[in-house]
């Protein structure tokens, strides 16, 4: 039998939720039927929009999800100005304040606290600059990731932007491909450090050369079938298909059909399409894509470029997260910033705005590592454009805690979270600069807290990967982290291993502390982390992990999701000015 969701999704999906959306926005959040809302919720997510967690009722997360997070002139600064106007809550964060962007492990930008009858508004703002949040989420394609500097990078092999660009033309609003039975993710890698992080997506193109009709054609190699939720982590798989640039758009269109119509309606946990590349294999894949869904005779697989990868493998020395200064084909310049934790405040970015369009093109590009890249920027105008305060937060030479840490939402505000992460991974990096020294030669690290199994941070592909839990501790229900080690991509890709569980939050600092220092003793040659990891069994990593109550303080530790805000003073659920009306004002519960 369908899921509910089928069955929302039958009665309305696709374009058809927005005069709904408008009309609820019209009338006021209390005009949606209480024994609805989970029907509604659900459709409208494929207009960005997600429902905060509980205690948050009235309040939404909006996802704008521009191709591999390029943002045009003017399209940054909208946000901002959009996040100033309409995404400032009733309550404020210690670390953060009331009002910021959040940046996303796919080069999308997440606003929060928006309200449904400011959403016709907001969709108009970003309309006007030639935005969207259509199939920002749902089941079907959203943001199409990739090379974050395709197009003006030095090491590509084939500018990756204009596939993008091209699928994201394609196939939003598409009505044949709108509703498909789950998230539909996409990446295209262009260069030779395999920043599209293609084998942790549904479809993949990655740079291959082959020999057709006597020339060797740069195109893309297809793979199917990554992803990382719900600990059922799979790499995307080789289904032996070569396509030039001219093709692609037309074998996505086939494998998203393919998907469309074989993939699973019935049981949500298993609709992804790495299920049915479980249970079909990759040559029958492509027989059935090759026979049902393409004209055209579908080449084999090319020589891939694999072998440079150097994006997150794990290299001891290895920086390739395009943070820095690094020179554009053009001979200009792209300045990458780390933005801790991917939150951005909003005073911080109309600064950042003021400066790339002062001193570069005022194009911003959002990475997979929760950044930003300022593009264009002329040889002679880089250092007046370090010189801004702003940079000095958000910097283009990090130090390599801060530099590799990434969080999710978290229990702040996703109703999946089990554990707060943003404030507590800033606090994490804090204490580790301040307090532990990396291993010599050790110049890139990388630490993920991701608050669920949903592994939104991408906790697998780290060299520490933290996974939201909870435990007792004295007596007493805390916040607690699973501890895995040793993930990472490149040429090989590998997931952690998780080798501590349940460990109590403020043991987790203590924990990598003396997790370095045995690395740091035990390893051989200038070993990296990677390596030495892949190097042992679960069970002797599992030794060199020594949680330890350190002089770390965690204000969360006890929160356990039992508060509307873990941050508030007032946090009991009672005390929740959830739902709102347009103005803010609370709504009675008896209203």
């Amino acid at each position: 039998m369908p899921t509910d969701v089928e069955e929302w999704k039958d009665e309305i999906y696709g374009t058809d939720i927005r005069d709904h959306i408008e009309r609820f926005a019209e009338d006021g959040w209390e005009s949606i039927p209480d024994d609805e809302k989970d029907a509604w919720f659900e459709r409208f997510k494929w207009y960005g929009l997600y429902h905060q967690r509980a205690g948050q009722e009235s309040y939404f997360m909006m996802r704008i999800g521009p191709p591999s997070g390029v943002l045009e002139p003017g399209q940054f600064r909208r946000i901002v100005e959009i996040a100033d106007e309409y995404a400032r809550g009733p309550v404020s964060n210690p670390e953060f304040g009331n009002g910021w962007l959040d940046v996303t492990t796919r080069q999308a930008i997440q606003l929060h606290w928006i309200r449904i009858e400011d959403v016709p508004d907001i969709f108009e703002a970003l309309e006007d600059v030639g935005l969207s949040t259509v199939q920002a989420c749902g089941d079907s394609w959203r943001n199409i990731v990739g090379c974050p500097v395709a197009g003006k990078d030095k090491h590509e092999h084939v500018d990756a932007q204009g596939l993008a660009d091209d699928l994201h033309d394609t196939f939003k609003k598409n009505e044949a491909h709108s509703n498909l039975p789950r998230k539909w993710k996409v990446s295209v890698t262009g260069c030779d450090e395999g920043c599209g992080q293609g084998d942790i997506n549904d479809l993949a193109f990655e740079p291959a050369e082959k020999e057709v009709d006597g020339e060797t054609v740069t195109g893309y190699n297809v793979r199917v079938g990554g992803g990382l939720a719900r600990n059922e982590p799979r790499f995307a798989k080789n289904i032996d298909v070569f396509v030039t640039p001219e093709q692609a758009v037309e074998v996505a269109g086939g494998i998203s059909a393919l998907f469309r119509d074989h993939g699973d309606r019935e049981n949500r946990y298993k609709a992804r399409i790495k299920f049915l590349v479980d249970e079909w294999g990759a040559e029958k894949l492509r027989n059935v894509l090759q026979e049902e869904y393409i004209d055209f005779e579908l080449e084999t697989a090319g020589e891939d470029l694999r072998h440079s990868y150097s994006y997150n493998a794990g290299d001891a020395d290895g920086k390739h997260d395009h943070v820095g200064v690094h020179e554009q084909t053009d001979g200009n310049n792209y300045i990458g910033l780390n933005v801790l934790v991917g939150r951005l405040g909003i005073d911080d970015g109309y600064e950042i705005a003021d400066a790339a369009e002062e001193h570069a093109s005022g194009e911003v590009r959002l990475t997979q590592r929760q950044n930003i890249i300022l593009t264009d920027v002329p040889d002679d105008e880089v250092d007046a454009l370090l010189d801004n305060p702003v940079f000095d937060e958000y910097s283009p030479d990090p130090h390599p805690f801060q530099r590799g840490s990434i969080a999710c939402t978290g229990s702040e505000f996703c109703s999946l979270s089990i554990v707060e992460t943003k404030n507590r991974q800033v606090r994490f990096s804090r204490w580790l600069v301040d307090n532990v020294s990396l291993p010599e030669g050790v110049e890139d690290f990388h630490i993920h807290l991701s608050g669920c199994t949903a592994s939104c941070a991408q906790p697998q592909i780290a060299d520490v990967s933290l996974r939201g839990m909870k435990t007792r501790k004295d007596g007493e229900p805390v916040e607690a982290l699973d501890i895995g080690l040793g993930g990472g991509l490149g040429e090989n890709p590998q997931f952690a291993s998780w080798v501590a569980d349940r460990v109590p939050a403020d043991e987790v600092p203590g924990a990598i502390e003396n997790l370095l220092g045995n690395f740091d003793d035990a390893r051989r040659d200038g070993e990296s982390f990677r390596e030495f990891v892949a190097a042992r069994d679960d069970e002797e990593l599992a030794d060199l992990v020594e949680p330890e109550e350190t002089s770390y303080e965690d204000p969360f530790l006890h929160n356990t999701k039992r508060t509307w805000y873990p941050y508030a003073e007032e946090d009991g659920f009672d005390d929740s000015p959830a739902p709102a009306r347009a103005d803010g004002t609370p709504i009675p519960s008896d209203d």
